[in-house]
């Protein structure tokens, strides 16, 4: 009788098993993939990013409107199906609603990707090397950190607001600069436990250099969790861009952004309410998608749950 072969001998290993087996980054991604709600919201996500970065296709060659074109006619149209152009209405000025808000999409991910560019790469450079060097260095860090968290946020955006001219670049600049101190204080505490592991003790002992230490040992585990919390802060900053934008600090028009699309809606709420439903959806979803995304990202990484089918914790 013949032997059973190598694979029907694999076929028959529990999944568990094989799972608890599996490298971290490729169980991680098994059970991201295994989340429905979190495939979900990186697949509206997504579409959303390419409906932003295609507006220019889009306006030229299926709505055939610019999201600058005026047509004083069409000023406050309702939502038709007529004419793709006017699929959610126009303004006051008669300008497409859609083709704005592809434009305004534009926009308002930009500033949420790049502001947690900008927070990331402050925060978590000032984290690391301020757990790591301790001394003199930690010390200032700290007092940064306290002396911008005791500062309200919002009403120190809104001070640069009425200082500067905000664009699409310099606010995103802003809100990373004045955002860092949480993703700080996380790298930072998780820095502290892992230069005193064995395996940094070891590299340091073969000779290894500081800047080598921080990114080959001790970076790699500390960005899990740092990438969970940067996709919430894109959520957040998505946000703080609306709500400057709609306190007239933020994204001045003529640049189309959701927040200052809200903004101008409400002033003529009477005349055309469908104004304010299309931005103000497309925000909410945006960062219910983003936080989705993270708190599927905080389990999938999640060391406890390796091996896990399910994705629940073992007791």
């Amino acid at each position: 009788m013949a032997a059973p072969s190598i694979t029907a001998e694999i076929g028959r290993v529990p999944i568990e098993a094989r799972r608890a087996s599996a490298g971290f980054w490729s169980d991680s991604w098994w059970r991201l993939r295994h989340d429905p709600t979190t495939m979900a919201a990186l697949a509206v996500l997504l579409l959303l990013v390419l409906l932003a970065l295609g507006a220019d296709v889009l306006s030229d060659n299926f709505f055939h409107w610019s999201f600058s074109q005026q047509q004083l006619t069409q000023a406050y149209r309702k939502p038709t199906l007529d004419e793709p152009a006017f699929w959610l209405g126009a303004d006051n000025l008669g300008r497409s609603q859609i083709v704005r808000l592809l434009y305004g999409g534009r926009v308002s991910l930009f500033v949420g990707m790049f502001g947690m560019a900008v927070l990331m790469t402050v925060g978590v450079t000032i984290g690391l090397t301020a757990g790591y060097f301790r001394g003199v260095w930690d010390d200032v860090t700290v007092w940064l950190v306290s002396t911008l968290n005791s500062i309200p946020t919002l009403f120190l955006l809104l001070i640069i607001g009425a200082l500067f001219r905000l664009d699409a670049v310099i606010l995103p600049i802003f809100i990373g600069l004045i955002s860092w101190p949480g993703i700080c204080n996380l790298a930072r505490g998780q820095t502290f436990g892992l230069r005193e592991r064995e395996y940094v003790t070891a590299a340091r002992t073969i000779g290894a250099s500081d800047a080598r230490i921080l990114a080959r040992h001790i970076l790699p585990n500390v960005m899990p969790l740092l990438i969970v919390i940067a996709l919430i802060d894109v959520g957040n900053i998505i946000l703080t861009e609306s709500g400057l934008s709609f306190l007239g600090f933020g994204i001045q028009p003529p640049q189309p952004s959701w927040g200052n699309m809200l903004s101008g809606a409400r002033e003529f709420y009477f005349r055309g309410p469908h104004l304010i439903y299309a931005p103000g959806i497309l925000i909410s979803l945006t960062v219910l998608c983003t936080y989705l995304i993270g708190d599927g990202l905080r389990d999938a990484l999640d060391p406890r749950l390796r091996g896990s089918v399910t994705g629940r914790r073992r007791r």
